[in-house]
């Protein structure tokens, strides 16, 4: 096993969700809800042991558990979300990671952290800054950071919701980045990429690559990289600006 893939039900409300970028569109649940379950078993099939947060059914962006906790090594960084309505998604996180033996420090008001925003590459962390994520967040997130030898950077973004909403890494060191989202120039070895939902992957270990359905360049392009992509369809989920990263925390070696 590669380690355990958290994930968390949708909410029976997911059609409420909040959407900041783009236009709101009807969400058939029955479907994200098929679609869910399609994600949970391209993990299980990558070798991860899915494990299911406590629902939280009357929060309704409560599937994008990413945003409501970052895991560096041995450490769970309970987030403090920007938009108030998704605060009551932390608890249910919290108690998930910390069932799985990880320890925990929370992020504090007036500062706010998306777990959306937090892209960990190596020993380097980049953190977005933008409409979820603030400054005083990210000093937050440095200071916890630090001691487990990573390097906090801070990445201005433009008219995207999260810092992974416009970059991703891939295994080899490279990032995939929509130019127009993100000042490009602060990653290195940058691969652009033309297709927003082809900016956003999720590496499952050695060279397979979870990807949108929503992305099929891309996902060609990966292949021809020599990646495997591993293609799920969330139209349902991407209605509300959601996307790959963001519907699970994968954590290597944990429940191996």
């Amino acid at each position: 096993m590669n380690g355990t893939g958290l994930i968390r039900q949708p909410s029976s409300r997911l059609a409420e969700g909040i959407v900041t970028h783009i236009s709101r569109r009807p969400v058939d649940l029955d479907l994200a809800l098929v679609q869910h379950a399609a994600y949970a078993s391209a993990l299980a099939a990558s070798g991860w042991k899915v494990q299911h947060a406590p629902p939280a059914d009357d929060c309704p962006d409560s599937v994008f558990i990413e945003d409501a906790v970052v895991v560096c090594d041995d450490l769970a960084v309970l987030t403090h979300p920007g938009a108030p309505a998704r605060r009551p998604e932390v608890e249910g996180a919290a108690e998930a990671v910390r069932a799985l033996g990880l320890r925990t420090a929370r992020i504090e008001a007036p500062g706010t952290l998306d777990g959306g925003d937090v892209l960990q590459a190596g020993r380097t962390v980049y953190a977005g800054r933008g409409g979820r994520t603030n400054g005083e967040g990210i000093r937050q997130l440095r200071a916890l950071l630090a001691p487990l030898g990573r390097t906090v950077v801070a990445v201005p973004l433009r008219s995207v919701l999260h810092l992974k909403s416009a970059v991703t890494a891939l295994p080899d060191g490279t990032f995939l980045v929509l130019p127009e989202l993100v000042p490009a120039s602060l990653f290195p070895a940058v691969r652009p990429v033309t297709e927003e939902a082809g900016c956003h992957v999720v590496p499952l270990g050695g060279d397979r690559i979870l990807i949108a359905a929503s992305a099929p360049r891309t996902a060609d392009y990966l292949a021809d990289l020599g990646f495997a992509p591993v293609v799920v369809n969330i139209s349902e989920f991407e209605k509300l600006e959601g996307c790959v990263t963001c519907l699970c925390v994968l954590l290597p070696g944990n429940g191996a």
